[in-house]
């Protein structure tokens, strides 16, 4: 390769190298990428309040839970019949075991009467206290051949070897927590031992 091409080479590398150098200072004023030095940063959402502080602020109590399930509709009434609810509706904290409408249906079908008489029943009210234990018992608290006293003055009795019983009824839901205690839906209308069916009229 004679000088003279050497020396072209040499110029249009030079040449090349400034038109680079150039371009690269017009972008570095021009097209900086804008940095937010302050970015906006979302607070996490606290959803970690215990449950039962949730429902004592929204004073979801024991009653209120079974008027939200059709379900607990004729437990509603015997409720409201035995002037029970303002009593369910206190600071407890209460444990209830209640019986869903067929629970009740059932119980009808063996004393063959219809809810109406059954409301009517003197002792409804003994029949109500006997499904509520004083204090909050969740599912875990159980152990088998534990004893609770009710409300009512009689105990009952539960068998966890098998499916969880209170007394001869299947606890078929459990933990359903409220802000002044737990229900837990039963099978099975629990009977005292000393309820005698009486003859009334229904209203």
């Amino acid at each position: 390769m004679n000088k003279e091409v050497l020396k072209r080479l040499r110029l249009g590398v030079l040449s090349f190298s400034a038109l680079a150098l150039i371009a690269a200072c017009g972008t570095d004023d021009t097209d900086e990428p804008v940095v937010d030095e302050d970015p906006a940063v979302e607070e996490p959402v606290d959803d970690e309040m215990a449950d039962d502080e949730l429902l004592e602020e929204a004073g979801v109590d024991i009653v209120a839970i079974a008027q939200g399930d059709p379900d607990f509709s004729t437990l509603v009434a015997a409720l409201e019949e035995a002037d029970l609810v303002e009593t369910l509706q206190g600071e407890g904290p209460f444990t209830v075991f209640a019986p869903t409408n067929a629970a009740f249906d059932t119980l009808l079908g063996e004393l063959d009467i219809t809810v109406e008489e059954l409301l009517a029943q003197p002792d409804l009210e003994q029949i109500l206290t006997y499904h509520v234990v004083s204090g909050n018992v969740l599912a875990g608290d159980l152990t088998d051949g534990m004893t609770a006293e009710t409300v009512n003055g009689e105990e009952v009795t539960f068998d966890l070897s098998g499916d969880p019983m209170v007394n001869e009824s299947t606890i078929i839901t459990t933990d359903i927590e409220a802000s002044n205690g737990v229900i837990h839906a039963i099978d099975t209308v629990l009977v005292p031992s000393d309820f005698e069916l009486q003859e009334v009229e229904a209203e």
